[in-house]
């Protein structure tokens, strides 16, 4: 049987600015999902704001892994999947000036 696990790794955060995402150290996983839960977002939102998955081999240095997950500009959820990660994950991004997403972010792995 495959194990699996979800993890909550933002809960009730605002994103403004420049924002990471509490990284996640998971080299048994073979695959990952994050979702993007949006419960509130203010601000003109002209651009459509996303988060960037990024990778790194010992939670401190990063590099984009070439995913990218779009942001609700209304409550809900998006979500993005990643494969061949090595052994960490987050999520970063810019979110434009003015505006802010308070959001849930989960992680879902599975061996």
């Amino acid at each position: 049987m495959r194990q699996s696990h979800t993890t909550v790794v933002e809960r009730n955060v605002e994103w403004r600015g420049s924002f990471e995402s509490e990284p996640y150290e998971a080299p048994w996983a073979r695959e990952a999902i994050f979702f993007v839960r949006t419960l509130a977002a203010t601000g003109p939102r002209q651009a459509h704001t996303s988060a960037r998955v990024q990778i790194s081999p010992d939670g401190m240095h990063w590099c984009d892994e070439g995913s990218q997950i779009q942001l609700p500009a209304e409550p809900g959820v998006s979500f993005c999947r990643v494969r061949h990660f090595g052994g960490w994950l987050r999520l970063a991004g810019v979110v434009e000036e003015g505006d802010a997403y308070t959001v849930i972010v989960y992680l879902a792995l599975k061996e």
